[in-house]
């Protein structure tokens, strides 16, 4: 008996490791729509690509934020 081949073990990672919660889920998707959005609009003005990338990662930023704050326990 050997090591479990790569896909054997990542196909047990993936089932033991838990979904993201109701309220991640929905950031993620609300960070999703809101970054493409932006994205389509401030290159549909014209604003050179660096700008738009910079707009675009600092507000991303943003959203990683809430979800590292949205996993902190709460404080009793």
């Amino acid at each position: 008996m050997g090591l479990p081949k790569c896909a054997d073990h990542q196909a047990l990672v993936r089932l033991l490791r838990p979904g993201p919660t109701k309220e991640v889920a929905s950031i993620a998707v609300k960070a999703t729509t809101r970054l493409a959005r932006r994205f389509g609009r401030l290159s549909a003005r014209g604003k050179k690509p660096q700008v738009v990338v910079t707009a675009i990662a600092r507000e991303l930023c943003g959203f990683i934020w809430a979800l590292g704050v949205a996993e902190l326990p709460k404080a009793a």
